[in-house]
């Protein structure tokens, strides 16, 4: 392995441990509930947009429908998100936050604002060209942690 491959290697490992830790410190946001990454991210995903079903939401954070109405199940036992019918589509149901819901999101957002060291504003800034590599190589590691998660043994 030359150097800027171990650098890389390092990193990553670094990563993997600290997103780990990450998803096993929940944090309130005002809630009184405990939310995990996994659940903050899908209020912050209803938040951001409007109108979205269990269908959209799974296209926008890579997820199953499966997957979504699980997180969607905690979320909505903990009263911070719920489901109504579409007034454009009748056959279609919508999630949205509640009032609960709204203060993780907006508190989420301030702990943004203020704790992300402005990783935020560098992302918005950074150049396309940087970006697209970016998304490659995360895309990349995606596949492996895929392929590693369903290989026997």
């Amino acid at each position: 392995m030359n150097c800027q491959t171990q650098k890389i290697h390092g990193k990553f490992q670094s990563l993997m441990t600290l997103a780990a830790k990450l998803d096993k410190a929940p944090k309130e946001f005002g809630t009184g509930h405990a939310l995990s990454h996994s659940e903050i991210h899908m209020i912050e995903i209803i938040g951001d947009n409007e109108d979205l079903s269990v269908t959209d939401i799974g296209k926008l954070i890579g997820i199953t429908k499966g997957g979504v109405s699980q997180g969607l199940k905690r979320l909505e036992k903990k009263e911070l998100t719920a489901k109504g019918s579409d007034p454009k589509n009748l056959s279609r149901s919508i999630v949205y936050l509640t009032a609960q819901g709204n203060m993780a999101y907006w508190a989420h957002k301030h702990w943004h604002e203020t704790m992300d060291g402005g990783f935020s504003r560098y992302l918005k800034e950074l150049d396309p060209d940087k970006t697209k590599v970016i998304i490659d190589f995360l895309t990349r590691v995606e596949d492996f942690l895929v392929r590693r998660i369903e290989s026997p043994g």
